[in-house]
């Protein structure tokens, strides 16, 4: 017993000594995580770097406790995941190479780019001092190298600090010519060193394998001899110095410093069996003690592990790495009336830059001549190329598709939105969730408390009675299958690739804190236009009125349109829009006129017309029946903004125009509804308007009036009765709300990311992304859990059996190799996942509800672009009433109907591996493609071929039997089909009304009205 008690005492004061000595480090660690936001405020400057060389957690403690003591630095936060260091220090201190020199005596590299740019006019070694005196002053420069015979210079630099530009204006500055890059493309600086290090990686494992398993077997063969001892000592001593050098002189750097990491554990486990077989052979210890083959494999598995781990991390930041090979190279220009070609960093904003088919488009700008398809799918995630046309926006990275165009370069550089979501990614990657704290304060304690465990362990064994050797194997392998490097890589890798993937579906995470916040959202928060809404009017009603058949709203949306193609109103906008998209042509207005705030008039093909409000048309003196006003009553109750068309002094039109829903907006909802989050709808709109469009899409809570200054105390109202909040905004007038919201959303609509404004950003104006983003952001903190929860169950389970003497030391190696793969592994899994809200979007694609924008119009794609001369004069069309669409393109060109599959669907000109997509619903069946036929101008009606399409021919007796007839004069009309069938005169609600033959919940309309009165149906 008093062995025992001597032993754990030994213990006791080897465990109190370790960890005091180590105490330092998790006191820094918990101060860094206490002043972490206070640190990186806006008083701090931020510097970034890319070290090489970091193995586990132990190396980003000992990073980050060297780097802290620099004077100025305010914190440090190191990512083992991506390998780099983000400092904020204070303003103006120039710390830099006092902080690379602590790096580096760390045993750590910086890694920096080396350029080597081809210069012009160069003559004499005075021209080479000139431009390394110019060159070297450039902040971030480090070295500098100019060959006059080449006539090139070689510059080693910081890239966060300089760029190609910064290089290029100095030299044009010291009056020499810059002739651009002596090798374009290619891998980056950190690309380069991490295949280096696994290739180096490589070859000792290897080595150290193929050596061990040699030394194993000829061990296993012969019997133990001093011979035997003697050749194992001087076949073994080279393989293990080769495969082993590395983490030795990351353990020796690491005492020289006074910290601990696992290098110093794996030094000591291979160390102490390498000397025991030293002491063996020599005769010192007896020849049970040769260990030489497992020295030499336990080396050989470590440095494969480590393999392994750097492989696996590399595919962490394919995201990024994807991101940044999509900014073009060359662009065209025009200057001084020519096209140039030139490097894309040299264009200047305000050049016109030429973009021809299958080329990247070079900066942000927007197009000023031409029309083509453009594939935003690698910046915004929409597979489907959007047609693109004068006064659009295009933006760098993206792809021009099937025609040439012209754009003004409005951003350029790193001002790009592709550059921004490049450094908006990279710093989210990098930053740390508060669930990081447990794996810091474990890592912290984990090195010196598994090191009292092994001695103790040993000294156990050895006062229990056991042989020295078997003390000793124990001790090698604890020290060994011991490691905090799976705690150090969970949250990192996961972040990462979370991140990542996040990035390639158009949903940016700007922090790992949101990812602990998403977890616990009840409520979210809704601005209304522009974020459920597309935020620009469209007409959702055209209700034809005397002096027009029902069915030719064509023609008074073509009067109507014609007559504000002059005005620059959102509203004349709406109706122009709506007329284009029906393919009328415009007629010549004479006389025009705008009465602010009322409306237009005009003279169209000799007849005044007015087209304005109710108050306009009275002023006018035109007559307004009660039906009309009716009419207008039952739209302004749906919160519709109406528009009356006059002619002859009466009200021959009804125009409705309102803010769209969007097609994903009611999905969003019910999903949201399906994870527990509540929906409240705050716009500064009407009460009207905000209830129907909230009831419409399935919000329940609205308030309406609230000007944005005011919605963020209703986001602090709700916070205050213990809610947690998400608000979804367009990230400008709703950034105060964004701010104060635990988790701000914004719809970044593409434009400049809303960078500031929320910590989850939406590229597409997609509500459903709103649910995906919170979806990943709960996937991400999933993944970190369990990732946390596999390091911990290796070292729980692996550990006592290290103890108990069940794992051989070199197989230890193995093992503890094997968890960090695992952790790295599993967060790979990730690049994979699809967030299940992305279910709803390919339901309300297939069946839009009605009111969505996918029912009131064409997508921007179809709209544009698919003219009737363009699709031959086809159209897709309902086969139980009227509705007809565009033909949406593809390449160029209409897309067809053609089986893929077992199922019909919309499929490109070049097949449906090209592009394929389902064919649009409406009244519950599938559209047909069919050919338009022309309105029969001497009757004003539908020619036979139109009566074809629409269900009936001439010779179908019901309809010859069945007709609208005017009471006052001789007017006939055929009566409307539905459900291919003619409807009927039944009282619904009170009134008399034409409904389907399947029921008024089916299909309904108002009786056409000729002569002021509705008509009737005669046989």
């Amino acid at each position: 017993m008093g062995k025992y008690l001597l032993g754990w005492s030994v213990i006791s004061r080897i465990t109190s000594w370790i960890i005091n000595r180590n105490k330092e480090i998790f006191v820094g660690k918990l101060h860094e995580d206490n002043t972490s936001k206070a640190s990186f405020s806006a008083m701090s400057e931020h510097k970034e770097l890319k070290i090489s060389g970091m193995t586990c957690a132990g190396c980003v403690a000992s990073i980050e406790k060297a780097v802290r003591k620099v004077d100025g630095v305010n914190s440090v936060n190191v990512n083992l995941g991506d390998e780099t260091a983000r400092i904020a220090v204070d303003p103006g201190k120039d710390n830099d190479e006092e902080i690379e020199r602590v790096i580096s005596d760390l045993g750590y590299s910086i890694v920096r780019d080396s350029t080597e740019i081809q210069i012009g006019g160069m003559h004499c070694a005075s021209c080479v001092s000139t431009l390394e005196r110019v060159l070297g002053g450039l902040d971030g420069v480090r070295a500098v190298t100019v060959n006059l015979n080449s006539e090139s210079a070689n510059i080693i630099h910081d890239p966060v600090k300089t760029s190609i530009s910064d290089m290029k204006e100095a030299i044009k500055e010291a009056g020499y010519e810059f002739l651009g890059l002596v090798e374009d493309g290619g891998l980056d600086a950190a690309e380069k060193v991490q295949q280096a290090d696994l290739k180096d990686k490589k070859w000792r494992f290897s080595v150290g394998l193929v050596v061990g398993f040699g030394l194993f077997f000829l061990m296993f063969v012969l019997p133990p001899s001093e011979l035997l001892a003697w050749i194992t000592l001087i076949v073994s001593t080279p393989a293990f110095v080769y495969s082993g050098f590395t983490i030795f002189k990351a353990a020796f750097i690491s005492l020289k410093n006074r910290t601990l990491n696992m290098d110093v554990m794996y030094a000591m486990g291979m160390g102490v069996a390498f000397v025991a077989s030293i002491l063996g052979t020599t005769g010192i210890l007896t020849l049970e003690f040769l260990f030489f083959d497992s020295a030499v494999m336990l080396a050989g598995f470590l440095m494969l592990g480590r393999f392994l781990e750097s492989k696996a991390k590399g595919k962490t930041s394919e995201a990024i790495k994807k991101l940044m090979t999509l900014q073009a190279k060359e662009a065209t220009v025009i200057r001084d009336g020519t096209e140039q070609v030139i490097l894309a960093e040299d264009i200047k904003v305000g050049d016109t830059v030429v973009v021809k088919p299958g080329e990247k488009v070079p900066a942000d700008g927007e197009i000023s001549k031409g029309s083509s398809h453009v594939d935003e799918s690698m910046v915004t995630g929409e597979p489907i190329p959007v047609l693109k046309g004068k006064g659009d926006l295009v933006y760098g990275g993206t792809i021009n598709k099937n025609a040439v165009l012209h754009f003004k370069a409005r951003k350029v550089g790193k001002d790009t939105m592709i550059s921004q979501i490049i450094k908006l990614v990279r710093e989210a990657q990098g930053s740390k969730p508060p669930i990081q704290k447990l794996a810091d304060a474990a890592v912290t304690y984990f090195i010196p408390v598994v090191l009292a465990i092994a001695l103790g362990t040993f000294f156990v064994y050895l006062i229990s009675g056991f042989e020295f050797i078997t003390a000793l194997t124990i001790l090698i392998t604890i020290l060994v299958i011991a490691c905090p490097c799976a705690l150090g890589l969970a949250t990192p890798t996961a972040v990462t690739v979370g991140i990542g993937r996040g990035a390639e579906l158009g949903i940016l995470i700007r922090n790992g804190e949101v990812l602990e916040k998403a977890r616990d959202l009840d409520t979210m928060l809704f601005d209304k236009t522009g974020t459920l809404t597309i935020g620009k009017p469209v007409v959702t009603d055209a209700i034809t009125m005397e002096g027009f058949p029902v069915e030719d709203r064509a023609k008074m949306l073509q009067i109507a349109a014609s007559i504000e193609h002059n005005s620059q109103h959102p509203l004349a906008e709406a109706i122009e829009n709506a007329a284009i998209e029906r393919e009328v042509d415009l007629g010549e207005v004479e006389h025009f006129n705008t009465v602010e705030g009322k409306g237009v008039v005009g003279v169209l093909q000799g007849q005044e017309i007015h087209v304005g409000n109710l108050q306009f048309l009275q002023d006018a003196g035109i007559t307004v029946s009660q039906r009309v006003k009716e009419k207008i009553n039952a739209l302004e109750a749906k919160g519709k903004t109406v528009v009356l068309v006059g002619k002859e002094k009466k009200v021959t039109g009804i125009i409705g125009i309102s803010d769209t829903i969007r097609d994903t907006a009611k999905p969003a909802i019910m999903a949201l509804e399906k994870m527990g989050i509540k929906s409240i709808m705050v716009t500064g709109d009407n009460e009207i308007t905000a209830r129907t469009i909230a009831d419409e899409i399935g919000i329940n809570d609205v308030k309406a009036r609230v000007l944005p200054a005011e919605k963020a105390g209703k986001v602090k109202e709700l916070q205050e009765e213990g809610h947690v909040l998400g608000f979804t905004g367009d990230g400008i007038n709703d950034a105060p709300a964004l701010a104060q919201a635990d988790v701000g959303i914004a719809m970044g609509g593409g434009t400049d990311v809303a960078i500031d404004s929320g910590e989850i950003i939406i590229m597409k104006d997609d509500p459903l992304d709103v649910v995906a983003g919170v979806q990943l952001s709960r996937r991400v903190l999933k993944q970190i859990k369990l990732n946390l929860f596999w390091a911990f169950i290796y070292n729980i389970i692996l550990i006592p059996v290290a103890i108990f003497g069940l794992f051989a030391p070199e197989f230890a190696g193995l093992a503890m190799a094997m968890s960090s793969v695992t952790v790295v592994s599993f967060s790979l899994l990730m690049k994979r996942y699809t967030p299940s809200a992305y279910e709803s979007r390919e339901t309300s694609t297939s069946d839009p509800s009605p009111g969505s924008a996918q029912e009131q119009s064409s997508s921007p794609h179809e709209m544009q672009g698919a003219s009737e001369e363009d699709n031959n004069g086809k159209v897709l069309e309902c086969q139980h009433c009227d509705a007809t669409r565009s033909v949406p393109h593809h390449c160029g060109k209409p897309m067809h109907v053609e089986e893929v599959a077992g199922q019909e669907k919309l499929t490109c000109w070049m097949g449906p591996d090209c592009g394929k997509q389902d064919i649009p619903t409406h009244c519950g069946s599938p559209m047909e493609i069919t050919t338009r036929a022309p309105i029969d101008e001497s009757t004003g009606r539908e020619s036979t071929e139109t009566k074809k399409m629409n269900g009936y021919t001439k010779g179908d007796d019901t309809m010859e039997e069945k007709r609208l007839a005017c009471e006052s004069c001789d007017e006939t009309m055929p009566v409307p089909m539905h459900c291919g069938k003619p409807m009927h005169v039944e009282e619904v609600d009170g009134v008399n009304m034409l409904v389907c033959w399947m029921g008024p919940d089916c299909g309904k309309q108002e009786i056409p009205e000729h002569h002021g009165e509705p008509m009737h149906v005669k046989e």
